[in-house]
């Protein structure tokens, strides 16, 4: 909460930036008498949106969605139709097993949710942010465990680019790329990143008023960092030096491992929504 407090600033500059760019671009123009389309939003593991979309028929559309559980059976040809567009309505909204809250913050409009646990899970969720509630962009955030010797225990971690390290599909494909992508890094949108490294140095630097002397002893933060680079997931908790030292002598430049980030970015590549992903390191994923 005080990282996104901290940041409300930057995103709001980012999404007025991202609305003049799709306005200049054509992004969102609609046919003459095309139905209204829900505005798009940043939203996104504990991952925020926002928007500005419009109310009122929305609402209603909303609400008839919440009432029938069949929306999305077959048609009558036996193919699956079209699913509909969720409107921004404030709330908690149920989708494939998750609770979406979609509120109001400081101006922003925010849908917030639980990724899940694991690539499927987090990638699930990114894909139903992107196609069914029209986000503009993603913050991922949770924890994560330190590889790098100099990340620590309460440091923060912010992504420049994510891999999955579990991936091999060679010899067809290189270890770690993603089959018929040719990419094996995702990247981050690099001005989110720079705007939420701002936000994680204020609040690092606020960090004993936010947790108190008794934690910041026992955790040992008084010295906690900001780093930015790469940032590894896979389908596997990771939590033995030998594991560790394996993931290290493959990929030496990883800073942190985690379960979900990575696939999140491939489904924001897939969508072309920015990206930006940060993790506290609650470990050092050794034994």
């Amino acid at each position: 909460i005080g990282l996104m407090a901290a940041l409300h600033d930057e995103i709001s500059a980012f999404l007025t930036h991202i609305q003049a760019r799709h306005a200049a671009d054509g992004v969102g123009a609609q046919p003459e008498n095309a139905p209204p389309k829900p505005a798009p939003g940043l939203r996104g593991n504990q991952a925020p949106s926002m928007a500005n979309p419009p109310m009122g028929a929305g609402a209603q559309a909303l609400r008839s969605h919440g009432q029938h559980a069949h929306q999305n059976q077959p048609d009558a040809h036996g193919e699956r139709g079209e699913a509909p567009a969720i409107p921004f309505v404030p709330g908690m909204h149920r989708l494939a097993g998750r609770q979406f809250h979609c509120l109001r913050w400081h101006g922003l409009e925010l849908v917030v949710v639980l990724a899940g646990v694991g690539k499927v899970a987090a990638a699930t969720t990114a894909s139903l942010l992107a196609d069914r509630f029209g986000v503009q962009a993603m913050a991922f955030t949770g924890v994560a465990g330190g590889l790098a010797s100099g990340v620590q225990v309460g440091d923060v971690v912010l992504a420049q680019q994510l891999l999955q390290h579990d991936i091999d599909a060679s010899p067809l494909f290189p270890r770690h790329e993603v089959p018929l992508t040719g990419i094996s890094r995702f990247a981050v949108d690099a001005g989110l990143t720079e705007s939420l490294q701002r936000a994680a140095l204020a609040l690092l630097a606020d960090l004993p008023g936010c947790v108190g002397p008794e934690v910041m002893t026992r955790y040992r933060l008084q010295q906690a960092r900001v780093h930015q680079g790469l940032i590894v997931s896979g389908d596997r908790f990771v939590a033995t030096n030998a594991e560790r030292e394996a993931l290290l002598a493959e990929l030496p430049d990883a800073l942190a491992v985690e379960m979900e980030g990575a696939a999140v970015a491939q489904v924001c590549h897939d969508f072309d929504l920015p990206l930006v992903v940060v993790r506290t390191v609650s470990d050092r994923a050794d034994d």
